[in-house]
């Protein structure tokens, strides 16, 4: 079944806390998302990514075109925990940015806690 090509258009500006996840989806800024999200310096992005679905560094692309700017990539990874591929850590190692696989829960916990005090952090959420 082919995925619907309109949610990697989804783009709020600016960089938010997670309020709540679950049934399919997320809450942040007074607003709901169904679908992954990609939690990155310059705005929240709907993403294409399925749980289950292959990590490719070509998934990441967006996270990779903001190097700069993000020292922590925390990848919520569905509701179990899944390595990374090498070629997605490289990568991202080459760009200066540390990533760090997790459940989604977690992600979300971490990714408030760090953006609370200002960290160059930035997330790949899996929805769950």
């Amino acid at each position: 079944m082919a995925r619907p090509t309109h949610i990697r258009d989804a783009h709020f500006p600016g960089r938010v806390p997670i309020d709540t996840y679950g049934d399919g989806g997320f809450r942040f800024a007074d607003m709901s998302h169904r679908g992954s999200l990609l939690l990155l310096p310059s705005g929240v992005y709907g993403w294409d990514l399925t749980e289950g679905d292959a990590l490719t560094v070509e998934a990441f692309q967006r996270v990779l075109d903001e190097a700069g700017e993000i020292e922590f990539l925390l990848v919520g990874t569905g509701k179990d925990i899944r390595p990374l591929p090498a070629a997605l850590k490289a990568a991202m190692r080459s760009r200066g940015i540390s990533s760090d696989p997790m459940g989604t829960g977690a992600a979300v916990r971490t990714y408030n806690i760090m953006l609370g005090e200002s960290r160059p952090v930035a997330a790949a959420l899996i929805a769950v």
